[in-house]
């Protein structure tokens, strides 16, 4: 029955794909004179048919040959970071050496997409490339790229404003050129993998029946991952970062009962050229009212709601993430506490007086301007530093945190929608981001149920809804709304906005949720002791859930409202405060709300002025830091 389905499905998108490439066309040859619709159908409708054609091809070669050499149903371009550092190297390479690009954007995008995988190698080594490894760091990698990327447009928004609409898959044309391109890189990968095609065949047994068969896996190995890297850079330098197809086409195929992959290359290949342009059209075709919607937009709105379904049929596979026993230091001194509480007492005043000003100012005058968004930024560490430790004592997950698990990133995108739909300013956001923090933590907790709370699938499932809000985030600014700007500074961890109101509400929020947090020691201590321990010492477990669930939210939202969903302070400040031996949870919880509110006011004051007079986000800044944080303690445990 699926592989009916499946099928019906394939000849389906091929129906609608020539039917919209039909509709588009005889709508382009009625709207304009004769002479201007031949040219335009010449130069820009059919090479833009052409590419979408060959960009879906490559997408889907490149993700099944990822596939099939990791074997992992869950891998593409988009997922292992290969895009994206294909992504950031032209970005870099434009305006720090712009020289470099007499090289060719597809060599440059070659460079950024290996050291992409040579890091994703690397760092999955250790646990020998589980399928659920790879995908975490690969779209953590992602994450981290695609961040980077948003700060080079925000420093140089006014000549990379155009490089932003099309590094997010515009397909949209003006000669044969890339479509020359994309077809030579296509045919020569569709030569080689044809060349590989009984090896790769092989690789689908152990590697030692692989072997036995005089296979040479590493070689073979080596050999499709280059195919795959280098046509995956290729496209990206060509029309941008377009992710879903390279992970439903290899799918839809293998559900519709294809089982050689001689056969599931010819089709995934085909599949994923129909797909592409049944999107690029539908985009087109709607583009008069919504705007020029790039085709990778849509795609990654499309390709978060697959991999979570595909995230509930994987199996879990490898050493998982689980909270580790206590780490080898000291105990926990309350002059620890101390110690910590004299670094942020001493950090505030240097955050307030000691900083670059223009010539003649009167830092008095200043003082207005800094001490709202300082004492926001303060608020926003303590908050989010506390619903770090709350969730990984709940999941019993040192991996998770608000901007892992997408519960930042569900405020973030109910904040977005109830701007865009709503005339309601910022000041009054807190119920939408409440409303969007608490959905993504049931729907976390349903999903979740489903693997046994697996940590890594919890990471992965939030990741997911991390890049739906992102690919939301981008149609937003390729809208031309507005508002569009401020929400993209709100969205990457700006304090500018942060007025008198705002800093007030937020040490009320402060003041009324982390003591809250307290509270709870006692439920969460005896959960860590096992579900039927903690009932049969008279713990409610749906009550404790639920309450617990409803505090990280509210944590959650109030900090995300003041500094933006990606600034890493729930996963780094809990890390921190258990390496300074903090165990029980009225320290860690003290201890991590005095380290994050200390790294989001340095944070806000290196963003002041290590770019003086342009500011840098201080949800950047920290992102930065909490990015490879994460990936060295996942690499670190893994080699343990």
């Amino acid at each position: 029955m699926k592989s009916v389905t499946a099928a019906v499905i394939l000849l389906l998108c091929f129906a609608a794909a020539l039917a919209c490439v039909a509709i588009n066309y005889f709508a382009l040859m009625a709207r304009y004179p004769p002479s201007l619709s031949s040219l335009l159908l010449d130069q820009s409708f059919l090479p833009r048919v052409a590419v979408s054609l060959l960009c879906g091809a490559g997408l889907a070669l490149a993700g099944l040959l990822f596939q099939q050499v990791l074997q992992n149903p869950l891998a593409e371009p988009g997922t292992l970071g290969v895009a994206a550092g294909a992504n950031l190297a032209m970005s870099a390479a434009l305006v720090f050496a712009p020289g470099l690009l007499t090289l060719g954007l597809p060599v440059l995008a070659l460079s950024g997409s290996a050291i992409a995988v040579l890091l994703l190698m690397k760092l999955t080594a250790g646990r020998r490339f589980a399928p659920l490894s790879v995908i975490l760091v690969g779209m953590v990698l992602s994450l981290y790229g695609n961040s980077l990327n948003t700060l080079l447009v925000l420093f140089n928004h006014d000549y990379l404003s155009d490089l932003f609409s099309w590094q997010a898959g515009a397909l949209t044309q003006s000669g044969w050129r890339s479509g020359i391109v994309l077809a030579f890189a296509l045919c020569a990968a569709l030569l080689i993998s044809l060349l590989l095609n009984r090896p790769l065949t092989v690789l689908s047994l152990s590697e030692q029946q692989a072997s036995a068969l005089g296979i040479s896996v590493v070689k073979v190995r080596i050999a499709a991952l280059s195919v795959a890297v280098v046509l995956s850079a290729i496209i990206t330098s060509q029309v941008g970062i377009i992710s879903f197809i390279g992970l439903a086409a290899p799918a839809i195929v293998r559900a519709s009962g294809i089982r050689r992959f001689q056969h599931q290359l010819f089709v995934t290949v085909m599949s994923g050229a129909v797909m592409l342009t049944l999107v690029d059209q539908l985009a087109l075709h709607f583009s008069p009212a919504a705007g020029d919607i790039p085709a990778g937009a849509v795609t990654a709105l499309l390709s978060a709601p697959l991999l979570l379904v595909l995230l509930l049929r994987q199996r879990v596979t490898g050493s998982p993430v689980v909270q580790p026993a206590a780490p080898a230091v000291a105990d926990f001194k309350t002059r620890q506490l101390g110690i910590l509480l004299l670094l942020l007492a001493l950090a505030l005043p240097a955050s307030l007086w000691l900083n670059r000003e223009p010539p003649g100012a009167l830092t008095s005058h200043l003082l207005a301007w800094r001490w709202p968004r300082i004492t926001g930024a303060l608020c926003a560490g303590m908050m989010l530093a506390c619903a770090g430790v709350l969730i990984q004592r709940l999941t019993g997950n040192v991996m998770a945190s608000p901007e892992l698990t997408g519960i930042s990133s569900g405020a973030a995108l109910a904040v977005l929608l109830t701007v865009l739909l709503t005339p309601l300013p910022m000041t009054f956001m807190l119920p939408s981001a409440i409303v969007g923090s608490l959905l993504v933590m049931l729907l976390l907790f349903v999903f979740g149920a489903r693997s046994r709370f697996n940590p890594q699938k919890v990471v992965l499932i939030g990741l997911s809804l991390t890049s739906l809000a992102g690919a939301l985030n981008t149609i937003l600014m390729l809208s031309g709304d507005p508002r569009a700007l401020m929400l993209l500074n709100w969205s990457t961890g700006s304090t500018a906005g942060i007025d008198v109101h705002m800093a007030v509400e937020s040490v009320i929020a402060a003041a009324v949720l982390c003591p809250l947090a307290l509270l709870m020691q006692r439920w969460l201590q005896l959960l860590g002791l096992g579900q039927l321990t903690a009932q049969s010492l008279g713990v409610s477990l749906r009550r404790t859930n639920l309450l617990v669930l409803l505090l990280i939210s509210l944590l959650t939202a109030a900090g995300t409202l003041l500094v933006g969903p990606l600034s890493f302070i729930g996963l780094l400040a809990p890390q921190c405060a258990r390496s300074l031996g903090a165990r029980a949870l009225r320290h860690q919880l003290c201890a991590a709300a005095l380290i994050g509110g200390t790294l989001m006011v340095l944070a806000d004051w290196l963003g002041r002025n290590i770019a003086w007079p342009w500011p840098v986000s201080a949800g950047l800044l920290t992102a930065f830091i909490g990015a490879p944080w994460f990936l060295w303690q996942f690499s670190r445990k893994a080699s343990r």
